[in-house]
C-alpha cells in the first residue's frame, strides 16, 4: 500500500480516537465559590456624553439626565469583600458572570453592602427553600431577603437538567436577580449572568473549549421615572445599561468563534430583536441576523466574524432604535 495512505488512515483513526476520549472523558465535579455584593453606585447610562452613532444628532431627551443612583452585583476576591474583581467592560451594569459546569456545585457567599434587603435567586439552576434567595406566600428564609450588612451563602446544583440540552450548544446563559421587591430590583440593576458549560467541553474556569470568545448582553429598557412622572426621556433603553454607543469593550478577531449569550427583561415593551450588521449568527440551529428577544428570555447564538471593522449592533425595534438601543462591535484582521 502507499505510504501516504498509510500514514493518513493512521491519522485519521488517531483523529478518531482522540474525539472518541475527548467525548468520554471524565469531568471531576468542583465546588467554585465566588464573593459577590449588593452597592449603591451612580450609573451614567452615556459616559461619553455623546451620541457615538451619529453624533451630530446628538442624545436627545434621553441626555437630559445620564446618572441616576443605582444597585449593582460587585464581585470580590473572598470573603473579606474588600479586594474587587475586575470585570469586562462589555458587561456594563450586569454583574458578575457565575460560571459553573455540569456536575459542579456553585457556592455565592452575599453580602449586602446596601440600604435595603436585597437577595440572588438564580434562574435553572437548583436549590432547596433555604437558598432559592425568594420570599414569599409566608414563607420566610434568611437567603430570602438578606439586611443591611449581613451577609448569606447560597448553594447552588449544577445538575444535569441545568446544562445544555441535546439540541443546545455547548454553554447556555441563566439570569440571576434578587427578588426581595423583583421588579424595583431589577430596574436598580440587580441582577446579571450565569453560563453553565457541557461537561464534556468545560475548561478548568469552566468557559466552554469550543469558543474563543464570549459577550453578555441584557436588552432592556430602564424605567428611571419617579412615581407619578411619565418621562419618555427617563425611559433608557440600554444594551447592558449603555445608550448611543457607549458599551465599550466588544472587540473580536476576525475567523473567531465568538459565542453571543443574550438576555431580555423588563415590561411587555420589552420586545427585542438584537440584529448585527456585517455577519450573522447560528441560532437554534438556523442561520440567522436578528434574534428575538422577550421579557425573561435566555439564549446564546454563535458567530464567526469574517469582515473587519466596526459594525452596528441594535435593537431593530424602531423607537427603540430611535431611543439609543445600539451599540458597536468591532472585528480586527
Amino acid at each position: 500500500m502507499n505510504p501516504k495512505v498509510l500514514i493518513l488512515a493512521a491519522a485519521m483513526v488517531f483523529a478518531v480516537n482522540a474525539r472518541l476520549f475527548a467525548d468520554t472523558a471524565v469531568y471531576e465535579p468542583r465546588e467554585r465559590h465566588y464573593y459577590v455584593a449588593a452597592e449603591d453606585v451612580l450609573w451614567n447610562y452615556a459616559p461619553s456624553g455623546q451620541n457615538k452613532i451619529k453624533p451630530k444628532m446628538g442624545l436627545g431627551e434621553w441626555g437630559d439626565r445620564l446618572e441616576y443612583p443605582k444597585v449593582r452585583f460587585i464581585e470580590y476576591t473572598d470573603d473579606t469583600f474588600t479586594v474587587p474583581k475586575p470585570q469586562p467592560a462589555h458587561l456594563g451594569i450586569l454583574g458578575p458572570t457565575i460560571r459553573g459546569v455540569v456536575g459542579d456545585t456553585l457556592r455565592v457567599h452575599f453580602k449586602n453592602k446596601g440600604q435595603k434587603p436585597y437577595s440572588m435567586h438564580p434562574h435553572g439552576v437548583f436549590y432547596d427553600k433555604e437558598n432559592e434567595g425568594a420570599n414569599y406566600a409566608g414563607q420566610s428564609v434568611p437567603g430570602g431577603a438578606v439586611a443591611p450588612g449581613e451577609t448569606f451563602t447560597y448553594t447552588w446544583n449544577v445538575t444535569g437538567e441545568a446544562g445544555p440540552g441535546p439540541e443546545d450548544l455547548s454553554s447556555i446563559v441563566w439570569i440571576y436577580h434578587s427578588h426581595v421587591d423583583p421588579v424595583s430590583d431589577i430596574y436598580s440593576g440587580l441582577l446579571g449572568a450565569m453560563i453553565i458549560t457541557d461537561a464534556r467541553h468545560a475548561k478548568p474556569n469552566g468557559s466552554p473549549d469550543d469558543v474563543d470568545r464570549e459577550f453578555i448582553n441584557l436588552f432592556m429598557i430602564f424605567n428611571e421615572n419617579a412615581d407619578g412622572e411619565e418621562s419618555e426621556g427617563n425611559l433608557m433603553h440600554a444594551i447592558n445599561g449603555r445608550i448611543f454607543g457607549n458599551l465599550p469593550g466588544l472587540d473580536m478577531n476576525e475567523g473567531e468563534r465568538v459565542r453571543w449569550h443574550l438576555l431580555g427583561m423588563g415590561t411587555e415593551v420589552d420586545l427585542h430583536t438584537p440584529h448585527w450588521h456585517g455577519a450573522t449568527v447560528l441560532h437554534e440551529g438556523r442561520r440567522k441576523d436578528v434574534v428575538d428577544l422577550l421579557a425573561g428570555t435566555m439564549t446564546s447564538a454563535d458567530m464567526i466574524p469574517h469582515s473587519p471593522g466596526t459594525w452596528l449592533y441594535h435593537c431593530h425595534v424602531t423607537d427603540h432604535i430611535t431611543a439609543g438601543m445600539i451599540a458597536l462591535y468591532d472585528v480586527v484582521k
